[in-house]
């Protein structure tokens, strides 16, 4: 029996059974990954240690995709002037990182927060099974805003630290 099974895979046996070919499907990337994919917008780094930027890093460990996304803050105006990614994955995760970046710049870091992963999906046209790389960017975005107001708020607390601990003790 493994023999015949062996000489029906190499294609050698007489088969009783009509033989049908295999028919392999292109899988096709959306115009708009392959244009992020090839042209990605704004990679890159910032200094981590800058108060105004903030930093989101975030993985997937099921495919090993890993986006690193910066935000880099106006003081004046509290509005996002630049942003950069740097990430280890695939097509549809590097054009994910890519729109983000694209997506955040201008607006302030409330409204960054409203970007749905779902919205990044269906700009870049996404198969349910990379639906996890517009996760990633939708949770990258979200801890960079976390990562600029701890250090805003670390900045703001430190200059004011002592009479709030005054008041706390009266």
């Amino acid at each position: 029996m493994l023999r015949q099974a062996s000489k029906r895979l190499l294609g050698l046996a007489s088969c009783e059974f009509p033989s049908r070919p295999v028919q392999i499907l292109p899988r096709l990337y959306h115009e708009n990954v392959i244009d992020h994919y090839n042209n990605p917008r704004n990679v890159g780094s910032f200094d981590k240690n800058d108060p105004n930027v903030g930093t989101g890093l975030v993985g997937a460990p099921a495919c090993g995709d890993v986006m690193k996304l910066q935000i880099k803050i106006d003081d004046d105006s509290g509005k996002i002037v630049d942003a950069c990614f740097k990430t280890f994955g695939c097509g549809s995760a590097i054009a994910s990182s890519s729109v983000a970046t694209e997506w955040v710049k201008g607006k302030s870091t409330e409204e960054v927060l409203t970007i749905k992963n779902t919205e990044i999906a269906k700009h870049l046209a996404l198969p349910p099974v990379k639906l996890h790389c517009s996760m990633l960017a939708e949770d990258a975005i979200k801890a960079a805003v976390k990562d600029v107001e701890a250090k805003r708020a670390k900045l703001n607390g430190s200059s004011n630290a002592a009479p709030i601990e005054k008041a706390a003790d009266a």
